[in-house]
């Protein structure tokens, strides 16, 4: 059995503390015997206090660093540059990161200095120590299995960390693109539901013509799925990736194959369409990828965000509002008035929203500000983005779940109000023309009396005639007016 290295005990009466001791180039540092990472780790726990976030908080993240690893380590035994027994141990302790295991050893803060250094030797030293103790060996042997010598093998934090950024983005997304699908399915299946109900429109929140509560919910769920779209595309953008590029995208201390190898293990892993970018100095330097990505992603936050104030006007009041539709109600709304209910779930997704605008001005002033070959700035940039991320998932599952599928309408007011609504006569300018729908108008205001009467009295239409028209197909747009209906002298008699 393997010696196991000098294990330094530092004891107090009250608190026993077992430790290990590592070796950098800054000199030695105590390590809890317990803890799969190692002195670059402690020196950035050290260093960076800052978020009081690690990174496992994004299991993305580390599931896609040790994917990038364990391709490394493939290619590397490719290669001939690491032998059979390493690679297989290397391997062994990837996956196991990769199904779930010891992501609580991700201890690095989520905003730290280095371009990400921090996060690569968090991960090289987790993964050399699982695979030490799954070979029977000591934690800290790295005479055996070393962080840097063989699983950073032909490898830089410069291309390991933003392709593993690219892969945790593209993991994250496409789960927060399923949630964002089954909301916009809600809200088309809301459409449905309420095809017939006839209301008023609204522009500059002044009463408009009218349309149906179906055709605003279709509307909400028109605008999701163009967002689907936009947010689809950005996959294909993510999968160029930089690895093998090493230090600046010269690619050097990096076998001739390397990276063509290590990109092929990448996406047989991961199952994604990876490609090794044509320019690798341009793809280690530039960030332009994921400030797309952000832009896309705050759009679609934001047209979220004006839904959600849309749903909040029209279920406002219940007595002295829009009062147009109800929101299910979720929780007790004030301390002070009894029976208030507030719209409390679209209030929390606009607040999502103004972070995910806010994250894309941090990702665009950290990708401005980077310099010559590398940009330091990459940890702000995946906090940001990540984040992003999965509050907008879990924005569009509290949404869908705990309003939109419990969305009525309030029929009887709706109809109410469109039959006393002026907004009608617009339908009728076709018949009687501008100037005499006009005068309808400033009258049906002046007396509140409903349009359809006053055109009748007015002699310019027919009773029937108005109904004909007056008819939610025709009001809302969804049935076509096929002819005129010839407008009536004042002695009530067809006009010549």
């Amino acid at each position: 059995m393997p010696i196991d290295p000098e294990v330094h005990v530092t004891t107090t009466s009250e608190n026993p503390a077992h430790t290990r001791t590592e070796t950098d180039s800054l000199g030695s540092v105590e390590i809890p015997a317990e803890a799969y990472w190692g002195v670059h780790t402690m020196r950035a726990l050290e260093n960076f206090p800052i978020s009081k976030r690690p990174i496992s908080v994004y299991p993305e993240l580390i599931v896609a660093l040790a994917s990038v690893k364990q391709a490394a380590a493939r290619a590397n035994h490719d290669v001939g540059v690491l032998d059979r027994q390493k690679a297989a141990w290397i391997d062994d302790a990837c996956q196991r990161i990769i199904d779930g295991a010891y992501h609580e050893q991700f201890v690095v803060g989520v905003i730290q200095g280095g371009a990400g250094t921090s996060t690569n030797m968090n991960a090289n030293e987790v993964i050399t120590n699982v695979a030490l103790e799954l070979a029977g060996y000591g934690r800290g042997r790295y005479d055996v299995l070393h962080p840097i010598d063989d699983v950073n093998r032909s490898q830089s934090t410069n291309d390991t960390y933003p392709t593993a950024l690219k892969l945790a983005m593209t993991f994250s997304l496409t789960t927060m693109l399923d949630e964002l699908e089954l909301l916009r399915r809600s809200f088309a299946a809301k459409g449905r539901e309420f095809h017939s109900v006839l209301k008023v429109g609204r522009t500059q929140l002044q009463d408009a013509v009218p349309m149906t509560l179906g055709q605003e919910f279709h509307g909400f769920a028109t605008t999701l799925g163009e967002d689907l779209e936009r947010l689809r595309e950005t996959i294909k953008l993510l999968g160029e990736v930089n690895l093998g590029a090493t230090a600046i995208g010269t690619g050097i201390t990096a076998d001739p194959g390397y990276a063509a190898r290590a990109v092929a293990h990448l996406s047989a892993i991961t199952g994604q369409q990876l490609v090794t970018a044509p320019d690798l100095i341009e793809a280690t330097s530039d960030t332009g990828v994921f400030m797309t990505f952000s832009s896309a992603l705050k759009r679609s936050a934001i047209k979220l965000s004006k839904i959600c104030n849309d749903l909040r006007l029209l279920s406002s009041g219940p007595q002295a509002g829009f009062g147009e539709i109800n929101l299910p109600p979720r929780q007790a709304g004030s301390s002070i008035m009894p029976g208030k209910v507030n719209p409390v779930i679209p209030e929390a997704v606009s607040q999502v929203a103004y972070a995910i605008a806010g994250a894309d001005v941090t990702v665009t002033m950290a990708a401005e500000s980077g310099q010559l070959q590398l940009n330091a700035f990459e940890p702000v940039i995946a906090h940001s983005l990540l984040q992003s991320i999965t509050w907008m998932r879990q924005a569009c599952w509290t949404l869908r779940v705990n309003c939109v599928d419990g969305i009525t309408a309030n029929t009887d007011h709706l109809a109410a109000m469109v039959g006393s609504s002026v907004g009608m006569i617009t339908a009728l300018i076709p018949f009687i023309g501008y100037s005499e729908a006009s005068a309808v108008a400033k009258l049906a205001l002046a007396t509140g009396r409903p349009v359809a009467d006053l055109v009748v009295e007015a002699g310019l239409m027919t009773r029937q005639a108005v109904e004909a028209q007056l008819v939610p197909s025709k009001l809302s747009g969804i049935g076509p007016i096929t002819q005129a209906i010839p407008v009536i002298d004042l002695q009530g008699e067809p006009a010549e």
